[in-house]
């Protein structure tokens, strides 16, 4: 039914688009060609700021935007890794201002960003601390998890229950307050609940990886409380535009240590204002080997395919895309975590060193998992109304996995979910220009089994939000806006609950010398309790904690600010972030101390705590062959009116890396460094502080319609016997020794 309201109503605003006039603009183009031959170059991304509007270079390397408001503009032009330098135009009523971009490969890429406003941006425009990760730097990601692929980002931890249900972590916040996307939708999986449940990905079929560090609420409701990251394709409506012929990507990994090995295909053919596309992609990995061990039941595998239509026109486009997924975590087995009487634990591990039995010997746990979703977003722009453009999305996932033990398959997982969302964009009048909206979801969550841990639960939620922007000069923007959000949870059996919260926020975007850029916020924000808080009673082995849920949850709410100082030119980027949350009724799982079914039993408890903490970031020319990579993290959160450190939280970080190049080559050795963590909480066991040594190569071949990427890895080289502070079974299971992955990806266009 949604769905056929969706398109309904695209076709009758289309119709309505046909007796619009235009009024008064100018044009901005231009050309976009390669520095290593000066050839044009096909199909390049421009980004008209503050506007948000991309376009995409033709056959011959030109690029136009028509109707645009006379003022001056930024713009950005990438593609593939390749980048250039912002150029700036003033734009009068019936002029051409032009703008020519020169492309190349180059250690400071221009950072784009649709995630923190919604809108196409560069990161240092934006109000949110964000990270990019762009073809380049993903194409050596030869990881089996989003974790993985993050890990090491300034204020980005990895959470772990084994190498293959990695989620990422951003400045201490975890589980329910992290929201995972691809495309600016929810995924649908389960990953924010279990331990020992992952976010499929292929790393390959990336764009871009985009990571909003603190608060994100306003766009994305209540539990982007931490943050967001979203997985970009190229299919994302944000970077809507047609083109003609064959585009695509092929790419294949491999691996030592743990048998990493996969490959990934897709194509988009362009055929008038027309795009098809499909593609599909899969990777395994085999149980890993630590300096000392080999990690039994840790194998992973994905795999994935997609397929679609599009149809770009110059006021409107829609896009229908399928997309499925299937694939197995293996989960290592945790028993000497479950026994906290037996402090011979070393002895333990070196035993099952030797036996080589020890795979049949205990229950191997398993999680087959399939991912089937189904997406219509569309929308309208240059309208030349107080409506700038529109944009709406429905999207449907059925998410379901099986946990299988021994043989034996013991409980059954389904979510079904459906979410929709429409966007309006403002057209700028005078100093203020913004967006509106409305957001909708609902969830059909259902386990099956002997050990249950919640009821049959549906979830409903509507929002309406604004975000402003004002600008008082070329130097200075204000921002500032609300979002009302209400949840309503119906379990089979139990009472039904309902929440209703206001997030808001309000900032300041400062140039404060050329290149610096001064950026504060103030963020109020709103959390309605998750349903495993909510309804979970049973053993949650994925947590390895038996969980007890309360139905008299509060709602939690936060006020944070955020500091960011960001410095960019042609040779040097540094970013500095400090952030403080105080949270109110912030919900944690408190110990009792007694134990059932082998497992510690803990209630789900609400009190008042803090998160602070530090991140940044150096990327500095010492030369035009030698540039310094440097990256730190700190994070503290603690139950104020306890004293108490929080679970799980990432100790302090540092990274310490050179990029040599040389014509079409880049070597990059590294040392990452983390301290100890002593700041532990109830029965949390601390961990001892290492230093890693990790060495990378790439080789890049650039021409007119293709862009090679080679790449090495040669990880943990000193073979180094380290563990995770953040994942659920450091203590019987240490993370991967040494080991070496090899890449290789063509994309062409």
């Amino acid at each position: 039914m949604h769905f056929l309201i969706f398109v309904s109503a695209h076709l009758l605003f289309s119709s309505l688009l046909a007796a619009q006039s235009a009024s008064p603009s100018g044009t901005v183009s231009g050309t976009v060609t390669l520095a290593a031959t000066g050839k044009p170059v096909h199909h390049a991304s421009v980004l008209l700021l503050p506007l948000g509007r991309v376009m995409e270079s033709d056959d011959d390397g030109r690029y136009r935007f028509p109707e645009v408001p006379a003022g001056r503009y930024t713009l950005v032009a990438a593609v593939n890794g390749l980048t250039g330098n912002r150029l700036t135009v003033t734009v009068t009523a019936g002029a051409t201002a032009t703008a020519d971009f020169v492309l190349a490969i180059s250690p400071l890429r221009q950072e784009i960003t649709v995630t923190a406003s919604g809108r196409p941006e560069t990161t240092v425009e934006t109000f949110s601390s964000v990270a990019s990760l762009d073809t380049l730097e993903l194409s050596t990601k030869a990881a089996a998890s989003l974790g993985d692929v993050l890990d090491g980002q300034p204020g980005v931890a990895k959470r772990s229950f084994g190498p293959g249900t990695g989620r990422p972590v951003l400045r201490g916040f975890d589980g329910d307050r992290v929201l995972i996307m691809q495309d600016g939708v929810r995924t649908g999986s389960l990953s924010s609940q279990s331990g020992d449940h992952g976010e499929p990905l292929d790393p390959q079929a990336l764009e871009r990886v985009e990571v909003v560090r603190g608060p994100a609420t306003l766009l994305y409701g209540s539990n982007a409380i931490g943050g967001v990251v979203n997985m970009i394709t190229g299919h994302h409506e944000a970077q809507s535009a047609g083109h003609e012929g064959l585009h695509g990507y092929l790419s294949g990994i491999g691996g030592t240590n743990n048998g990493l090995h996969g490959g990934s295909a897709g194509l988009d053919y362009g055929m008038g204002r027309w795009v098809f596309r499909m593609g599909s992609g899969g990777q395994r990995t085999s149980d890993y080997r630590t300096p000392v061990e080999r990690i039994f039941n840790s194998a992973a595998r994905t795999y994935s395919g997609h397929g679609g239509v599009a149809r770009y026109g110059e006021r409107s486009w829609f896009n229908l895309s399928y997309n499925t997924q299937r694939g197995t975590y293996q989960v290592p087995n945790a028993e000497a975590e479950e026994d906290h009487d037996d402090d011979d634990h070393k002895t333990q591990k070196a035993e099952k060193d030797d036996d080589h039995d020890h795979e049949h010997g205990h229950e191997s746990v398993r999680l087959p998992f399939t991912r089937q979703g189904v997406r219509l977003a569309g929308g309208f722009r240059n309208l030349n109304r107080p409506i700038e453009g529109l944009q709406y999305s429905y999207n449907y996932t059925d998410w379901r996995h099986n946990e299988v033990s021994g043989g034996e398959i013991e409980n059954r997982f389904y979510n079904k979910q459906s979410d929709y969302r429409l966007v309006v964009e403002q057209r700028r009048s005078g100093r203020l220009s913004g967006s509106f909206g409305g957001w909708g979801l609902r969830r059909d969550f259902k386990v099956v089994g002997a050990e249950a841990i919640t009821p049959p639960v549906v979830q409903n939620a509507l929002a309406a939000f604004a975000v402003e922007t004002l600008t008082l000069s070329d130097r200075i923007r204000m921002q500032f806006g609300a979002r009302l959000e209400n949840n309503r949870f119906r379990p089979e059996r139990l009472a039904n609950r309902s929440f209703t919260g206001l997030s808001g926020s309000a900032g300041i975007n400062a140039s404060v010398w050329d290149g610096g850029v001064f950026v504060a916020n103030y963020n109020h924000s709103y959390r309605a309790p998750a349903l495993e808080e909510l309804y979970a009673n049973g053993p949650h082995v994925g947590n390895l904690t038996y969980e007890i849920g309360s139905t008299k949850m509060r709602r939690e709410r936060g006020d944070g600010l955020d500091l960011s100082l960001r410095h960019t030119t042609n040779r040097v980027r540094a970013e500095l972030n400090y952030f403080y949350y105080r949270m109110r009724d912030f919900v944690f799982l408190a110990p009792t101390g007694e134990r059932e079914d082998g497992l510690p039993v803990a209630e789900y408890s609400q009190a008042n705590s803090r998160y602070t903490g530090v991140d940044g970031r150096i990327q500095a020319g010492l030369h035009r062959n030698v540039w310094l990579n440097l990256g730190f993290d700190t994070v503290q959160a603690e139950l104020t009116g306890l004293g108490t450190p929080l679970p799980r939280i990432p100790p302090v970080r540092g990274r310490v890396g050179v990029d040599l190049r040389a014509g079409r080559w880049s070597v990059l050795p590294e040392v990452v460094m983390a301290n100890q963590q002593t700041r532990t909480f109830t029965n949390e066991t601390p961990t001892a502080g290492f230093a890693l040594f990790n060495l990378r190569g790439a080789y890049t071949v650039t021409t007119q319609h293709t862009v090679h990427l080679f790449g090495v890895n040669l990880f943990n080289t000193g073979n180094r016997l380290y563990r995770n502070h953040l994942s659920f079974i450091k203590d019987v299971a240490p993370e991967i020794g040494r080991g070496i992955s090899f890449s290789y990806s063509v994309r062409f266009f």
